[in-house]
């Protein structure tokens, strides 16, 4: 059963602060091609900002993108995960959760790590294959 201390080793975690504007923020989303960014109020995980909340609570409600702060229309406190819970228990909880961004964390706010449900989907699909691959390799031996 793998953890997500493997899919997060190695990897850069991107954030905005949570008193940047809305505006900067999907700017800086949109540079780096992602859907999502946990937000940090100094170092300390705050909340998380997607392209829904953008959607929902700015566009859908008139608000000004460029004087509307993050803080203002972010997901506050999200649901956390610590590096040694299974990529399983992860999928399970943005399913009962209804998101699909989960903050990994050290300690109870420290961020390390990012993970989408794309990011738990394609590693579950590549642990997949490797089993097929192995039971393909099983088969083809015990038929010699």
């Amino acid at each position: 059963m793998s953890t997500i201390r493997e899919l997060v080793k190695d990897r850069e975690v991107y954030t905005v602060q949570a008193d940047v504007s809305v505006m900067d923020a999907a700017s800086y989303m949109r540079e780096r091609n992602i859907g999502a960014v946990p937000v940090l109020h100094s170092h300390s995980l705050v909340g998380i900002f997607s392209e829904r909340d953008i959607m929902t609570r700015v566009l859908l409600e008139n608000r000004d993108a460029r004087a509307t702060k993050v803080s203002e229309v972010m997901t506050p406190d999200p649901h956390v995960v610590g590096l040694e819970e299974s990529v399983e228990r992860c999928m399970l909880i943005m399913k009962q959760g209804g998101f699909r961004h989960l903050p990994v964390v050290e300690g109870e706010h420290k961020l390390i790590g990012f993970l989408s449900l794309r990011d738990l989907l394609l590693h579950d699909l590549d642990e997949k294959e490797v089993e097929v691959r192995m039971m393909r390799a099983y088969m083809n031996s015990s038929m010699e």
